[in-house]
């Protein structure tokens, strides 16, 4: 009877992690077939906005159709030296922080509400269009506020000449395995984003990737920057095989507006 009841209890269990490997499965999300974009909003209750909501992004801006919004102010950010973790999550690679009281990577205020920098991470090819043009990669720089609140700073790339705060982690990434891996960086500069741009474009959006939550303020900035052939390579290389374009489409904009900050207007 003892062995019977074991049995029967060892088989419930194997059910039962069968059971939550088949829901985590259903949870995984890629960029083409069967998990692609177009069916994220049904792979997990959690997901659904990918497929409901009405301000998704990316997005392609046009430029006639944006509004010169004269209230909109620089874009200050500070950032320092901060301890960073080069991350392979299997659909992108990236850069976090451990964001403590007495440690930061630094801060951008946006509405009167500050918001810290948490993670930085790299698109191939860039998800965000201008003109309906696609460039080679996009960097997105996400900044949590005390509430969790979003802002998204987006950078474009076109294939040229390599990037500096990319080639400080060249090194990291020739020791990042494959999904889930981690390499610690130390201390990484990035005092040099700090620049003020002249020019970028501001809208409410999404996240990109799933759960797709809104309210996400966005600011593309107008500046496309360069990467390399080699570093585009290397970024590519760790990524699962239905993540390497891991670029989801533009969404329709719904009747948003994109606003528009130049500083030579």
């Amino acid at each position: 009877m003892a062995l019977q009841l074991f049995i029967i209890f060892a088989l419930s269990l194997l059910l039962g992690i069968a059971s939550a490997i088949d829901v985590f499965r259903g949870m995984e999300f890629g960029y083409s077939g069967h998990n692609g974009p177009d069916k994220w909003g049904k792979l997990n209750p959690t997901f659904s906005p990918c497929s409901t909501g009405k301000r998704q992004s990316p997005i392609n801006i046009q430029r006639n159709l944006t509004v010169h919004n004269k209230l909109l102010k620089p874009l200050t950010r500070n950032y320092e030296s901060a301890n960073a973790t080069l991350v392979n999550r299997g659909y992108s690679v990236g850069v976090s922080f451990k964001v403590r009281f007495e440690e930061s990577p630094g801060d951008l205020w946006i509405n009167d509400k500050n918001y810290t920098l948490q993670q930085f991470h790299w698109h191939l090819p860039a998800e965000h269009h201008i003109e309906g043009q696609r460039f080679a990669a996009e960097l997105h720089m996400v900044h949590r506020a005390a509430d969790n609140s979003a802002v998204v700073v987006s950078m474009l790339y076109h294939e040229s000449k390599a990037d500096p705060l990319f080639s400080m982690i060249m090194e990291g990434l020739k020791h990042l395995g494959k999904e889930n891996t981690e390499v610690p960086l130390g201390t990484l500069n990035i005092n040099e984003l700090n620049r003020r741009p002249r020019k970028y474009y501001t809208y409410v959006g999404s996240l990109t990737t799933p759960p797709c939550t809104e309210n996400v303020i966005w600011i593309i900035l107008g500046k496309v920057m360069s990467i390399s052939k080699e570093q585009i390579t290397t970024l590519d290389s760790p990524l699962n095989s239905h993540c390497k374009k891991n670029a989801r489409p533009c969404q329709p904009l719904n009747g948003r507006e994109v606003d528009m900050y130049d500083e030579l207007n």
